[in-house]
């Protein structure tokens, strides 16, 4: 239950990732590729540069970050079908190098590092500082919520409003002086840094990655949770995370059909629910209901 729960809490970051992008009104499939830049270069940080691992995080959040804007500057006046063509393209590129890349140090008689194809082993940080599975569950967890604090502060800000406004129409929302490019390169950019945030916890928690893990289904799936969950909040993509987690792992005695059903659910959801279990307007009616339901003051104000 715990290694399933922190796979839920770590999986939540890139979710987080591909749903901020979906608020500017980017569809991306190359989240995963921030995802594994994050994850090389923490767990870098800690096994091969002896890193205490909030430092190893930070880096990870940075190098994820730094990646996303670097491709979101000559990306930026693709649209559409062509951003997420480009964001797949960019992903794969960067899968094929990490398979290609081989940066090892000899640590105590053995060689510590990532070996191309054959992955990044011994990202033992965890087991060396008797951090054990409860404590690296509540650390992720706090970092999620404070993820989610900062999607509460951000939507409820000018920035946030923004980044809505450019999801629905940017034309309309550069007309109105919002400087579109600016706010898309900033949600590219702290996207890409929950991307990277997230890989740094997934290969601190795994001890070991290797390219093959940050394939496109993991982009597709990033994508499918907020589409799922809902674009109204940023709880809606972990609702995403819970409902693909919790769903294929209740019907693991199927095996090879478990995708085919997940699929078919989603195609379902999409249809029935455009925007998610947890859309714009049921946020609006909850957030009503709450305000009404909240007890009159002293002077019968609520």
């Amino acid at each position: 239950m715990i290694g399933v729960l922190s796979n839920i809490g770590v999986v939540s970051f890139v979710a987080l990732s591909a749903y901020l992008l979906l608020l500017t009104g980017e569809i991306s499939f190359g989240q995963q590729a921030f995802f594994a830049i994050g994850a090389y270069a923490a767990g870098i940080a800690t096994a091969l540069w002896g890193w205490p691992l909030a430092l190893a995080l930070a880096w990870g959040a940075v190098s994820g970050g730094g990646a996303a804007v670097l491709v979101g500057i000559p990306t930026l006046r693709l649209h559409g079908l062509y951003f997420s063509i480009a964001t797949l393209a960019f992903a794969e590129m960067v899968r094929i190098l990490f398979e290609l890349f081989r940066y090892q140090v000899e640590i105590d008689g053995e060689l510590v590092g990532p070996n191309g194809a054959e992955g990044f082993r011994a990202i033992r940080y965890i087991f060396d500082h008797n951090i054990d599975a409860v404590q690296f569950l509540l650390l992720i967890y706090a970092l999620l919520a404070a993820a989610l604090l900062g999607f509460f502060l951000l939507e409820r800000s000018r920035t946030g409003v923004a980044f809505r406004m450019i999801g629905e129409d940017e034309t309309l929302a550069g007309l109105q002086g919002i400087p579109v490019a600016g706010h898309k390169i900033l949600a590219a950019g702290i996207a890409g840094a929950l991307a990277g945030v997230g890989g740094g916890l997934y290969a601190h928690l795994t001890t070991y990655v290797e390219p093959r893990v940050f394939d496109v289904m993991l982009g597709v799936h990033s994508l499918a949770y907020g589409l799922i969950g809902g674009l109204g909040t940023a709880l809606g993509p972990l609702l995403g995370v819970l409902i693909d987690i919790g769903l294929l792992e209740s019907i693991r005695p199927l095996a090879g059909y478990r995708m085919i059903i997940f699929g078919g659910i989603v195609a379902l959801l999409l249809i029935v629910r455009p925007r998610g279990l947890l859309d714009e307007r049921l946020v609006h009616r909850i957030a009503r209901w709450l305000v009404r339901s909240r007890p009159a003051g002293v002077d019968g104000r609520r």
